[in-house]
C-alpha cells in the first residue's frame, strides 16, 4: 500500500503561508533570548532582573494560550492566526513608546503583548498544521514545519547582532555608574533606539503579512471546521475531563513544561557563558549563540528524515539522554574554555527534535479535542517563564555553569516521558 504524503497537493499552500509563520515567531523568540545580555548592560542588571523578559515573555504564552484555542474553535483557525499577527505587530510597534520613556517596565509590557500574538499564532498553527492530512503523518509533517522556526531563530540572531548587540556602548556597570547623568542618558538613548528600531522594522513586516493572510483562502479541515453545533458552542469542561484522563497526553504536557524551561535557559544564558568562559563581548557571543541555532535547525531536517526509520519516541529518548550528559559537562568544565562552550552548542543538536515531537505524540489520536488540547501544550511554555528565572538566581549564587543544572534536570524529565511512550506504545 502506497504511504500517504507528508502534505497533499490540496494543503500545499495553505501548509506554505502557514509555515512562514513558524519563521516569524522563531524571529521573536530568539531575537528576545538575546535581549536578556542587552538590558544587562543597557541598564546595569543582574541576571534576575532580567530574566523578567522571559518571564514576561512566556508568561503571556500561558495566560493566553487557552483563550486563543476558545476563539479558534468558535471562529476558525484563519481569524486565530489574524489575531495572532496582529498582537504580534502591537507589541513590537509599542516598543517606541517604551524607548521614549525608557522604563523597562514598559519593555516588558511591549513584549507580553507581542508574546501573547506568538502564543496565540502557536496554538493556531500547530494543530492546523497536524489536521492538513493523514493522522499517520502528522508528527513528521510538524516536524518539517517546525524545520522553519530555527531559520527563523538565526534571523532573529543576525539581527540582533548586527542591529542591537553592534550598537552597544563597552563602557560596563562600573564604568557606567561613574558617568554624569547626561553621558548616561545619551548612551542609553542611543542602545534603546538600536534595540527599538530593529523591533519596530519587524513590526511593520509583520502587518504586511498579516494583509497577505487577510487576502488568502484558508480551507479548513476536518478539525479546522467551525460550522459543526458542537463548535459553534464549546463545551470545554467535558474536553478538559477527557483530556485529564489520558495520561500520554498530560504527561505530554508536563513534559513540554520542562522541555521549554530547558531550551529557554540553555539559549537565554548562552552570551553570557561564552562571555564568561571566552572573555568576549555580546556580539561576539552572538555568534556562539548563532552557531548553535544553526545546528539546532540542520539536526530538526535530520531528525525528520530519521523518523522514516526510528520512532519518533525513541529518538526523544536518545535525544533526551545526550542532552542530559551535555548539560551536565557544561556545569563540570567551568573555566575550561572552549570545552563548555562546545558542550552548550551541542546541547542545541539534541533538542531539535523534542518540542514538535512531544507536541505530536501527546496530540496523537484525540480528534475534536485537539484545540484545548493543543492550547495545554502552549501554555506548558510557561515553563520557560518559571525555571529561566530560577536558573538566573543559580547563576547569581553560584555561577552560569552550575546554573545549567537546571535545564539538565528538564531533559531528565523529557526521557521519562519518551521511556514512558516507548513502553505504553502498544496500548496508547
Amino acid at each position: 500500500m502506497k504511504k500517504p504524503a507528508v502534505v497533499s497537493k490540496q494543503f500545499l499552500l495553505p501548509f506554505v503561508l502557514v509555515t512562514s509563520l513558524f519563521f516569524f515567531w522563531g524571529i521573536a523568540n530568539n531575537m528576545t533570548d538575546t535581549l536578556l545580555a542587552a538590558f544587562k548592560r543597557i541598564m546595569s542588571m543582574t541576571d534576575t532582573q532580567t530574566s523578567l523578559i522571559q518571564f514576561s515573555f512566556y508568561g503571556a504564552y500561558a495566560v493566553l494560550a487557552l483563550p486563543a484555542a476558545l476563539f479558534i474553535r468558535r471562529f476558525s483557525y484563519k481569524s486565530g492566526i489574524v489575531l495572532g499577527l496582529f498582537m504580534y505587530a502591537l507589541g513590537a510597534i509599542l516598543f517606541l513608546p517604551a524607548s521614549k520613556a525608557a522604563s523597562y517596565a514598559f519593555y516588558l509590557g511591549a513584549i507580553f503583548i507581542l508574546a501573547g500574538g506568538c502564543s496565540i499564532l502557536e496554538t493556531t498553527a500547530n494543530p492546523y498544521i497536524l489536521s492538513m492530512g493523514a493522522p499517520e503523518t502528522a508528527t513528521r509533517r510538524l516536524n518539517v514545519a517546525q524545520a522553519f522556526n530555527p531559520l527563523g531563530s538565526i534571523t532573529g540572531i543576525l539581527l540582533s547582532t548586527f542591529f542591537i548587540q553592534a550598537e552597544l556602548n563597552s563602557a560596563d556597570a562600573t564604568a557606567r555608574a561613574a558617568m554624569s547623568e547626561a553621558q548616561l542618558e545619551a548612551i542609553q538613548a542611543h542602545e534603546l533606539g538600536a534595540v527599538t528600531g530593529t523591533y519596530m522594522t519587524l513590526g511593520f513586516v509583520l502587518l504586511a503579512v498579516l494583509v497577505i493572510m487577510l487576502l488568502s483562502h484558508m480551507p479548513k479541515t476536518d478539525k479546522a471546521s467551525a460550522a459543526s453545533p458542537a463548535d459553534a458552542s464549546p463545551r470545554p469542561g467535558s474536553t478538559l475531563r477527557r483530556l485529564a484522563a489520558n495520561k500520554r497526553y498530560w504527561m505530554g504536557v508536563v513534559a513540554q513544561f520542562f522541555y521549554v524551561g530547558a531550551q529557554i535557559g540553555v539559549w537565554s544564558f548562552t552570551i553570557r557563558l561564552a562571555m564568561s568562559e571566552l572573555g568576549i563581548r555580546e556580539q561576539a557571543g552572538s555568534v556562539i549563540y548563532l552557531v548553535s541555532i544553526i545546528g539546532f535547525s540542520a539536526s530538526r531536517f535530520v531528525f525528520t528524515w530519521l523518523m522514516k526509520y526510528f520512532r519518533p519516541s525513541r529518538l526523544l529518548v536518545v535525544a533526551a539522554v545526550a542532552d542530559i550528559v551535555l548539560s551536565l559537562a557544561v556545569v563540570l568544565t567551568q573555566g575550561m574554555g572552549w570545552l563548555p562552550v562546545c558542550a552548550l552548542i551541542a546541547i542545541s543538536l539534541f533538542m531539535s527534535l523534542m518540542f514538535p515531537t512531544i507536541y505530536g505524540i501527546a496530540l496523537d489520536g484525540i480528534g475534536d479535542d485537539a484545540k484545548i488540547g493543543a492550547s495545554g501544550l502552549i501554555m506548558a511554555i510557561l515553563g520557560g517563564a518559571l525555571l529561566t528565572p530560577l536558573q538566573a538566581v543559580i547563576s547569581d549564587a553560584t555561577s552560569i555553569n552550575t546554573s545549567y543544572l537546571v535545564p539538565a534536570f528538564c531533559f531528565l524529565v523529557v526521557l521519562l516521558y519518551g521511556l514512558y511512550v516507548e513502553k505504553h506504545r502498544h496500548t496508547a
